[in-house]
């Protein structure tokens, strides 16, 4: 669903504009931020307890659902206050309203997935989890006959979510029985203190993803702003890939954290596992960016040049993470939380800094380049401590490996582009001659994949 969802978001950027997008952009990012508010770590908090006890949902869901809808309710009132801070004017604090009603709404879709993952009803929380998409998917092609607009597409956004909210009220209460509401203050209590530390990360990382298009919006533009969220949705797109592989290898580092020397194999494994396919998506976009935005034809080509620039340099921010990442994974698995985190609230006061300085002159480029130097940052620290908290012995041959494939690649696209301008016909080669590389940088051998095949 997430390639639709994109090419979705991508044909509503063009109809509506880069400064009508980079508005929507700025306000759903802050309703992001202060996602803290509308869920208190609870749902993250109950995907873990229902997992641990079947107990848990019937004993502790009554004080539960009535703190989720008390936080749908202040939510929205809590941002508009935000808002007017930020010193938005009235109509754009009104949608900014809908937006984060819209977004409790989802906090409250993704309680109701938590319920069931923590359940293991993981074919009704796959249904869940792409409701409102395809939902939505359906209400913008309807609105473009009669112009799709800010306006009626904020409204598209919250229709879609309600209408999930609803099927997806349904079935929870089909499954496990109408949805009792008696306020248990010991429980509540709990349950508060319980779901503060899952409150922190999810406003620590809120802070780090998304700051970035709200002040390019409130410093620079929205124009701006639009043309930072462009490309930045191929950034999410890609990072997936991440995050779908890395908490494989949290549980494997968690279940061998005895033992250094498996940890340690896991690690030299996950390094090349995480990066080979990053590095040859990154170096793709370095040379043609430009396909990203087949969909823009309300574009004018200096607009399409300030997208593909910002993506080249977001795509570096990527490769560093396809490099490091994983050391990351492997801290926060091991009991290394702290530091960890340490190392991204210093990352994120300099990302602040550093926009805050360069922004009002630079616009998205400068928020590009930010995001890349805290990326950097973040990777020399989680690197540092690998070494010297973990103790575990670092790649270092597979990581000079890595870094050859990868300037090697750049001149296979660099040589191909000489010769050819059919970028399709030049990715094909450039991935043929990428894979054979992989094989002879002995990155990975053959021996290897016989082992694989044997654990299967």
């Amino acid at each position: 669903m997430k390639p639709v969802g994109i090419v979705v978001e991508n044909l509503v950027q063009n109809e509506i504009g880069h400064e009508a997008y980079g508005l929507f952009s700025a306000l759903f990012s802050l309703a992001t931020i202060g996602a803290v508010f509308s869920d208190l770590g609870i749902s993250q908090l109950a995907t873990k307890k229902i997992a641990a006890d079947s107990n848990y949902f019937s004993a502790y869901f009554p004080t539960v659902f009535p703190v989720k809808i008390f936080l749908a309710l202040v939510y929205p009132v809590v941002m508009v206050g935000l808002g007017w801070v930020l010193a938005y004017d009235l109509p754009t604090l009104y949608l900014l309203a809908i937006v984060a009603f819209t977004f409790g709404i989802s906090q409250f879709i993704l309680f109701f997935r938590a319920t069931l993952q923590g359940n293991q009803n993981f074919n009704v929380d796959a249904v869940g989890s792409v409701a409102d998409k395809f939902l939505l998917v359906f209400l913008v092609l309807a609105l473009l006959p009669i112009g799709l607009t800010l306006e009626n597409f904020v409204y598209a956004r919250a229709l879609a979510t309600g209408l999930a909210f609803l099927a997806l009220y349904f079935l929870v209460v089909k499954l496990y029985g109408k949805l009792k509401i008696n306020l248990n203050r010991l429980h509540l209590r709990e349950l508060l203190r319980e779901s503060l530390p899952f409150a922190l990360i999810t406003l620590v990382y809120g802070v780090n993803e998304r700051i970035d298009i709200v002040m390019l919006e409130r410093l620079s533009t929205a124009t701006e702003a639009g043309l930072y969220a462009g490309p930045y949705r191929w950034v999410d797109a890609v990072m997936m890939y991440l995050w779908t592989i890395l908490p494989i290898f949290f549980a494997k580092f968690a279940l061998n954290i005895q033992s250094k020397k498996e940890q340690e194999k896991l690690l030299h494994f996950g390094q090349v596992v995480v990066s080979v396919p990053i590095i040859f998506v990154s170096v793709f976009g370095l040379f043609y960016g430009e396909v990203f935005f087949f969909q823009f034809s309300n574009s004018t080509p200096e607009e399409i040049g300030f997208m593909v620039r910002n993506l080249q340099i977001l795509f570096l921010n990527v490769l560093v993470h396809g490099f490091f990442a994983i050391y990351s994974t492997l801290l926060t698995s091991t009991n290394y939380e702290k530091p960890v985190s340490v190392v991204v609230m210093l990352s994120i006061v300099l990302n602040l800094t550093l926009n805050f300085i360069f922004i009002p002159e630079y616009g998205s480029l400068a928020a590009a380049w930010n995001t890349l130097l805290c990326a950097v940052f973040v990777s020399v620290g989680y690197f540092i401590m690998v070494a010297r908290k973990a103790k575990i012995r670092l790649p270092l041959t597979q990581l000079g490996k890595l870094a050859v494939l990868t300037v090697l690649l750049y001149g296979i696209f660099a040589g191909l582009q000489l010769v050819s301008e059919w970028w399709l016909l030049n990715t094909v080669f450039a991935g043929i001659i990428f894979l054979g590389l992989v094989f002879l940088l002995r990155i990975v051998s053959f021996a290897d994949l016989r082992k694989l095949r044997k654990q299967d």
